[in-house]
């Protein structure tokens, strides 16, 4: 279980440090921020699918997505004396999420997102973010003896045998998080485990009730405890959780 959500730059979040329960209701004005808080959780599932850098390019890409008010909040802005308004940025343009587990066994994720770097080499995508870092770690507290794989531009290291961190052969593409690019059972099967976690979350925020929903539609049916995100296998998962429950 997940017990706290992390995101900086990220639409109307400046920089939100969210405490997480078996249930937490997130409640607010029009405005406020929730659904930012959501669209960040769906953005840190496409990490494990392959496509977060697709995502954030169908919301209008990197510069769509980024805060846009200022790097520091002033203390007349902070007495609320002045609203918060745009400006100009001194500092690397970044995106990141993350998230930290509940128990000392749990392992946690933090991913940074940035504009491409000019290299020279002509190509059509020169808009498109990169994955700058990725880190996990064992437990809520990163530190370097708890960091269990690091990823820093093209380069990936794990922890080996010997506890180590080690480098991996193969560089990573920019588009693509480690979670999904990634697959050693025997040099990082935290990468397999987290990837797993994260691609068993579910979204219900396009549940669809109109005559022509998935849930609706006639289906094959397989035993499933978990309802898919359009509702396509809600009499499976019903009947499941029913034998289950006997």
């Amino acid at each position: 279980m997940l017990s706290v959500l992390a995101v900086a730059n990220y639409r109307s979040l400046r920089q939100l440090v969210l405490p997480l329960a078996r249930l937490t209701v997130v409640t607010g004005p029009n405005g406020s921020g929730k659904s930012s808080v959501y669209r960040a959780l769906r953005l840190l599932a496409e990490t494990a699918l392959g496509g977060v850098v697709g995502s954030i390019a169908r919301e209008g890409g990197l510069g769509s997505v980024l805060w846009a008010g200022p790097e520091r909040f002033s203390a007349a802005v902070q007495r609320g004396e002045y609203p918060v308004e745009p400006t100009g940025r001194n500092g690397p343009i970044r995106l990141q999420l993350g998230f930290s587990g509940a128990d000392a066994g749990d392992y946690s994720y933090a991913i940074d997102i940035g504009l491409p770097q000019p290299d020279g080499v002509p190509t059509v995508f020169v808009l498109d973010p990169q994955i700058k870092a990725e880190t996990v770690w064992n437990g809520a507290a990163l530190r370097p003896s708890s960091t269990l794989a690091s990823r820093r531009n093209a380069l990936l290291q794990v922890r080996g045998d010997n506890g180590r961190m080690q480098a991996i052969e193969r560089l990573l593409p920019p588009f693509a998080s480690m979670l999904a690019e990634y697959s050693d059972p025997y040099a990082a099967p935290e990468l397999i485990s987290l990837r797993d976690q994260v691609r068993s979350w579910r979204f219900y925020d396009h549940f669809r009730t109109d005559a022509q929903a998935p849930a609706r539609a006639a289906r094959l049916g397989t035993r499933t405890p978990v309802l898919d995100h359009d509702g396509a296998d809600f009499a499976a998962a019903l009947a499941t959780i029913r034998e289950i429950g006997m």
